[in-house]
């Protein structure tokens, strides 16, 4: 009998302590994030609740079943496996603290932030610094795992024997995987792209969607995904327009006939940008920039507050200039000639130059 009874009690003991325990952090963390409203690590920490348990509950069971002199035969096994699980949920609870840490920061900054640019900035940041701190918590997490073995601790002294070597053909290995981790690093520390510029790579403009230790997306304006190396960014010329500011100056071209309105149209023109609601009222123009023998090429300038503003504004003022255009001045729409030139010669009518004479018979 008591040897049902002794592991029912370690058991439901350990399991009660661990919900107590938890209940009462959650309680805890709610009181206190009720009376400070102006910061969410609180509420951000009672994410934490799940491994909190596990580590408490796996801890008491680990200092309790030896001396409750459970499982006899199986001692090593079992202590083994409970010390697995307790690095694990350590791991889990420091990711799980450093994550709240991280956002609850970054949830002030943004707050408190009044430049959009800086804000994408710190964002970038933070997010790297997440996966960082991630990356490094599970490595040691699976190296502590793994010197629980004593065959790995025999395997880990021989190894450092021979680790400057190791350390050599990985590293050559390795050599784009290590040229993307630095790469990250410089992107998220040196201001070079942001989340949700506005970029154009390789004839795609799109915004940054997510930046990663290895990798970035772009999305692009037909909702596409570009997945490249973040060492891209690093060797090769990119344009990003949010750079400086996400205000753009864009362009539109009218190919005309040479008896087009210009007057006319830059008057129209204006008047069509003022009722625009893309055009953030900056900058405007309309000028002729070039001639062929038998069009105009007119620039219209107009500006706007971001790039999707921009292309927004570009394509409304081109349909409804050239609207304007068909219905108002029809005259100035490109067109080809099938009528002689007024002064031109009758169709069959031969002309003779000057001293030359006609075949013969005229």
């Amino acid at each position: 009998m008591e040897d049902v009874l002794r592991p029912l009690i370690v058991i439901g003991g350990s399991l009660t302590v661990t919900l107590l325990a938890g209940w009462g952090l959650d309680r805890l963390l709610r009181g206190i994030d009720t009376r400070h409203p102006e910061t969410p690590l609180w509420g951000l920490l009672r994410r934490g609740r799940l491994p909190f348990q596990l580590l408490l509950c796996t801890a008491v069971l680990r200092g309790s079943y030896e001396r409750a002199d459970l499982f006899r035969a199986h001692h090593a096994a079992i202590a083994r496996v409970l010390s697995l699980v307790v690095i694990g949920a350590t791991a889990w609870l420091v990711v799980r603290i450093a994550t709240a840490i991280v956002e609850s920061s970054y949830s002030r900054y943004a707050n408190a932030a009044r430049d959009p640019a800086r804000l994408r900035r710190v964002r970038t940041q933070v997010t790297l610094i997440q996966r960082v701190v991630t990356a490094v918590v599970g490595v040691v997490a699976v190296a502590a795992m793994l010197l629980t073995f004593p065959e790995m601790r025999t395997v880990g002294t021989s190894m450092l024997a021979s680790a400057g070597v190791l350390g050599i053909v990985a590293g050559i290995a390795a050599q784009s995987t290590l040229g993307n981790l630095f790469a990250g690093l410089q992107i998220a520390f040196g201001d070079m792209v942001r989340i949700g510029d506005t970029v154009v790579v390789d004839g795609e403009w799109g915004t940054v969607e997510e930046i990663t230790l290895t990798f970035l997306t772009v999305r692009t304006w037909d909702e596409r995904r570009i997945t490249m190396p973040v060492s891209y960014f690093t060797s090769k010329p990119f344009e990003n327009w949010s750079r400086g500011g996400a205000q753009m100056t864009g362009t539109v071209f009218f190919q005309l006939d040479h008896a087009a309105p210009i007057e006319k149209m830059r008057e129209k023109f204006h008047e069509m940008l003022q009722e625009s609601p893309s055009w953030d009222g900056r900058g405007w123009g309309l000028v002729v920039t070039d001639t062929t023998p038998t069009t105009i090429q007119v620039r219209a300038l107009v500006t706007a507050r971001d790039a999707d503003a921009l292309w927004n504004v570009r394509c409304e003022m081109r349909e409804r200039m050239v609207g304007w255009l068909r219905e108002e001045h029809p005259y100035a729409l490109p067109r080809v000639a099938t009528t002689p030139a007024p002064g031109a010669p009758e169709d069959g009518e031969r002309r003779r130059r000057p001293g030359v004479e006609g075949p013969s018979g005229d």
